[in-house]
């Protein structure tokens, strides 16, 4: 089988491209191009399919960003479908409102994934993407119900637990909302401000700045150790 062709689309580049390096990183997916904007993602698709005349297009998946500067997500999607493109998108965005993840899912999205995320939690996904690609590109002629179902569940069917044992989803939350709007904090401030335990708050922020999205720095100025303190970074905001 051919690999699935892939287009990161996300307005911070740095975003984009760490996004490439996890499609890179997975076998069964081929990196097509990366666009910081929904306008030039629309482009990039349209100019692929029109290289391709003999196929729907050389594109068959767009990770996409929902929070851009020139098109939401969303107004991507509907382009998307108005141009006749049989593109399977995958959201990928910090918006988490039932209204969009709603109108979403009626464009056609066929994964939601939140940020902040693991480079496992993104391969849980794509998997459950390739798998369900596989279950129907194996059949041929009219399909049963069996094979419809099995198609869909794997990609409903929920992955791995994508947070360490004993991290909480909602404290995890509490921590991304309190890091989001401060310069920067340490384990001991993040505890006092969240009533956490420190060894507890320091659980939290070490996930968060292993899976990228948080950096940690040495904070000056106090007597003796330097303290270490965590910063919420730039391009894990859309």
């Amino acid at each position: 089988m051919t690999d699935v062709r892939v287009l990161v689309v996300d307005d911070e580049a740095l975003t984009a491209e760490a996004h490439a390096e996890y499609v890179r990183r997975l076998d069964g997916f081929e990196l097509a191009g990366v666009a910081t904007s929904g306008t030039e993602a629309i482009r990039m698709l349209r100019d692929s399919a029109a290289e391709s005349p003999h196929v729907t297009a050389s594109i068959d998946l767009v990770l996409l960003d929902f929070t851009m500067p020139d098109l939401h997500g969303l107004d991507v999607c509907r382009r998307i479908r108005a141009a006749g493109l049989e593109i399977d998108v995958i959201a990928i965005t910090a918006v988490r409102d039932v209204k969009t993840v709603r109108q979403a899912v009626s464009l056609g999205v066929v994964q939601y994934l939140i940020k902040p995320f693991t480079f496992r939690a993104f391969a849980d996904k794509m998997q459950g993407y390739l798998a369900f690609r596989h279950s129907f590109d194996e059949a041929s002629g009219a399909t049963t119900q069996r094979d419809i179902d099995r198609g869909i569940a794997s990609l409903r069917t929920p992955g791995r637990e994508t947070l360490p044992t004993g991290l909480a989803g909602g404290t995890l939350d509490r921590v991304i909302a309190l890091l989001r709007t401060s310069e920067g904090l340490s384990a001991s401030e993040i505890a006092a401000q969240l009533n956490l335990s420190r060894v507890t708050a320091r659980r939290y922020v070490e996930h968060l700045a292993d899976s990228g999205v948080v950096e940690r720095g040495a904070r000056y100025g106090t007597p003796g150790r330097p303290e270490v303190e965590f910063r919420w970074v730039s391009t894990a905001r859309s």
